[in-house]
């Protein structure tokens, strides 16, 4: 039997209204001091914030959904969650413009496409290797051998750039590790949700 309309409870206002606002309102305040980290040269702290919406964004929903859901899933979201960040970054930074174009901007063009199908292949590999299994261990190999292998990928389609600026092992490191350290945060938070009833697709739909 479903929930009555009345069939309210201190944990809906808390996880329904009040964390998502303070999220959203996390969120909004980082934006709006960016131009001060910005103005002050204070480069590291947009890096740190940049890698962390990439890691987001291109890595943490489909693994997350590759894991708890399945691979269809994972590889869906990460091309959606791709297009949607290298839609965001092309616009930012006018990468089709005509200036742009001028200069040879248009070279970023084999990066976000890596963008696009690293997270795919995060998203697909991480949902075929676990295959819904709510063994912590397997979720774990399954999130850091997806998120190494689209990093390595990644890099790669990184030299295909002619604008590329990250080489080097420093380049390598920053690319991969970040996506491996998240292959390891993302299978405890999954393994949060299936303790919380999120795990309830039928085990046929691999």
């Amino acid at each position: 039997m479903g929930l009555k309309w009345k069939d309210w409870n201190r944990s809906d206002i808390i996880y329904g209204i009040i964390v998502p606002f303070v999220v959203v309102l996390v969120i909004v305040g980082l934006s709006s001091v960016t131009w001060f980290f910005s103005y002050q040269s204070m480069g590291f702290v947009i890096g740190i914030v940049s890698t962390i919406e990439e890691m987001l964004v291109l890595v943490a929903i489909p693994l997350l959904l590759g894991l708890v859901w399945n691979r269809w899933a994972g590889g869906a979201s990460g091309f959606l969650m791709g297009s949607i960040y290298s839609i965001w970054w092309a616009v930012q930074y006018g990468v089709f413009s005509s200036r742009s174009f001028l200069m040879g901007g248009t070279g970023f063009g084999p990066t976000m496409l890596g963008w696009v199908l690293s997270a795919i292949l995060i998203g697909y590999m991480s949902g075929t290797l676990n295959k819904r299994s709510e063994n912590f261990r397997r979720m774990i190999i399954a999130g850091v051998v997806s998120t190494t292998l689209s990093g390595i990928f990644l890099f790669g389609m990184f030299h295909l750039s002619s604008l590329n600026v990250i080489t080097g092992l420093d380049g390598f490191l920053i690319t991969v590790l970040t996506r491996t350290a998240t292959g390891i945060v993302i299978p405890i938070i999954a393994k949060v949700f299936m303790w919380y009833g999120m795990n309830v697709i039928p085990q046929r739909s691999y």
